[in-house]
């Protein structure tokens, strides 16, 4: 079995964007940027061995301010950049009940089984309740990236951004987590 690094996107590799005087997820290509430290980081984790996982709710597909395609777009790009082993997206939003939206469990217990992750040796990083939520209920080890105003649930760690929560991750290995 492999130990994994599941990522949330928005907050932890890129930065959101400000619509409507609220941060939000980028909604186009052209807004899309990443953190300049964010393909280093996932390098990092993978030379260290871990897969590495992105977990995103992107509710902008069920609401229609994004398009399918833009999504697989972005994600393409967030492939090429990164060398991520994986991205699973929730197009769903929370009155739809389904199984993969954060911070239920389901995209990351996709992600294990269909990459032979063991769960309780893996890290979720995420800037939100919702992440935390969902790593817990995964049975991995939490760690919340400080940005959002938001509360960030129970973590087991708090960092200030990804570059943070990659040497905690590393450094964690090292000494037996």
């Amino acid at each position: 079995m492999s130990r994994a690094v599941f990522l949330d996107r928005d907050g932890v590799l890129n930065p959101l964007e400000h619509r409507n005087g609220r941060p939000r997820a980028p909604v186009s290509l052209e807004t899309f940027q990443l953190y300049p430290w964010a393909a280093e980081c996932v390098g990092r984790l993978r030379a260290a061995g871990y897969v590495c996982v992105v977990v995103t709710n992107q509710p902008e597909v069920a609401t229609g301010e994004l398009a399918p395609e833009v999504l697989e777009a972005i994600h393409a790009r967030l492939r090429r950049e990164t060398g991520v082993d994986g991205i699973y997206a929730c197009p769903h939003r929370d009155e739809h009940g389904c199984e993969c939206r954060k911070p239920k469990p389901g995209m990351l217990l996709r992600a294990a089984k269909e990459h032979g992750i063991d769960r309780s040796a893996s890290f979720l990083v995420g800037d939100r309740w919702r992440d935390i939520g969902a790593g817990e209920a995964a049975g991995c080890v939490t760690v919340l990236v400080a940005g959002s105003d938001e509360p960030g649930g129970n973590p087991r760690y708090r960092v200030n951004d990804l570059r943070d929560a990659v040497d905690l991750i590393i450094r964690g290995v090292q000494q037996g987590r």
